[in-house]
């Protein structure tokens, strides 16, 4: 087991914005401009409905701005939003509304959450396989919102469109007593510069989660519909951020397929670059799915990721949140070899196997500290318990 040390731009809550509004600095001109917000969601893991309800979205130019100072322009809906983020796949998104903004550079905006109250639940999940909402606890975002600290820069008569992606998987955290907390993990994309990436699997393969990667690191996700497609939507360009890998995984147990992976996609601005189509979807060999467990310690409060190696470079093919109280955790992963390749402009893309990675894995434990440790497994033969990691 190795250990090394992460540096983190650490903020109250892991949430990133980016803006646009036809430039950038303090040269913004006079006169008024408008912030538009939308959100959209990342796939999620054990869970078919993951609700939360938006109160209002909050935004000042000041990054160190209270709650009872002034400067705050708010975004109010009409009335609490009750969003079911599983239902914002594919590039569906949910209006937050808009608000009128003076010309100028803003740094904070806060994701205010309605409360739980008796027996009207604004924020829960129900777990597949049961029909019961479960009180989601939300412990600051009811009162001052989750903080997102980003500088961005609205120009006099323009629209600053900004998309949030709430990945309900990396977000959601089980407690020892069985109930469920919220941790968001929260990214914004401006979408004057982003396009997209589309495609389709086998549709034996319909319902696969399929991620838009870079260094190894989720960017984006989706889960295939049930004709096979996906779309992986918005993306900022290649231009600004470089090409991305598609991972397609179904880790559905007992038998799901191999992990699917092609390499440098690139992405273009008001643009869609597809990678399969209807008539060539992605085809993936079945495969056994077998396990990962163990736990961390609690106190970590760890994000614990498997990440498989094809050769041309290290992807995340699943996560989960540690248990708050016990540190427990359960990845499933595919044990064939994963199918890459890479993206050359022209389709099919060719898929080939990877032997020497069928069932292999770094599991790695990321603590709220910055703190990393990983190990290796093989999960080949079977599934692999006792993969613990002690901070």
């Amino acid at each position: 087991m190795k250990t090394t040390r992460k540096w983190l731009c650490t903020l109250a809550l892991p949430m990133v914005l980016a803006a646009c509004g036809g430039g950038g600095g303090d040269n913004a001109g006079s006169g008024t401009g408008t912030l538009h917000v939308a959100m959209t969601d990342a796939p999620s893991c054990g869970f078919d409905h993951v609700y939360v309800t938006v109160d209002k979205v909050r935004v000042n130019a000041s990054s160190t701005a209270g709650d009872s100072d002034g400067g705050w322009t708010d975004i109010a809906l009409p009335a609490p939003q009750k969003i079911d983020l599983l239902s914002l796949t594919n590039g569906v998104l949910t209006d937050l509304g808009r608000a009128p903004l003076a010309a100028g550079q803003y740094q904070q905006i806060r994701l205010v959450l309605a409360q739980n109250q008796g027996n009207s639940v604004a924020n829960s999940v129900v777990v597949t396989g049961t029909s019961t909402e479960q009180p989601l606890v939300t412990p600051s975002a009811t009162q001052s919102g989750y903080k997102i600290i980003q500088p961005f820069t609205v120009q006099a008569n323009t629209l600053v469109d900004l998309v949030l992606d709430f990945n309900a998987c990396k977000s959601i955290v089980q407690r020892g007593n069985g109930s469920y907390s919220l941790k968001p993990v929260v990214t914004a994309t401006p979408t004057v510069v982003s396009g997209s990436i589309a495609g389709y699997v086998a549709p034996g393969e319909a319902g696969a989660t399929v991620y838009a990667e870079q260094n190894g690191h989720v960017i984006r996700g989706t889960v295939a519909d049930s004709n096979g497609q996906f779309v992986l939507s918005p993306l900022i360009q290649s231009s600004t951020n470089g090409n991305y890998d598609v991972v397609i995984v179904d880790n559905r147990q007992p038998t799901g397929h191999a992990n699917g992976v092609i390499h440098s996609v690139p992405v273009t601005a008001s643009a869609t670059t597809t990678i399969a189509t209807t008539a060539a979807p992605i085809t993936l060999p079945a495969s056994t799915v077998n396990t990962v467990a163990g736990t961390v310690t609690a106190s970590a409060q760890a994000l614990v990721r498997a990440l498989q190696n094809d050769g041309a470079g290290s992807y995340e093919v699943a996560s989960v949140n540690a248990n708050l109280d016990t540190g427990a955790y359960t990845l499933a992963v595919p044990a064939a070899a994963p199918m890459t390749g890479t993206y050359a402009g022209t389709l099919p893309v060719a898929l080939a196997p990877a032997g020497s990675a069928a069932g292999a894995y770094t599991v790695e434990a990321d603590s709220a500290s910055g703190t990393t440790q990983s190990t290796n497994v093989n999960v080949s033969a079977g599934s692999q318990s006792g993969i613990n990691f002690n901070f």
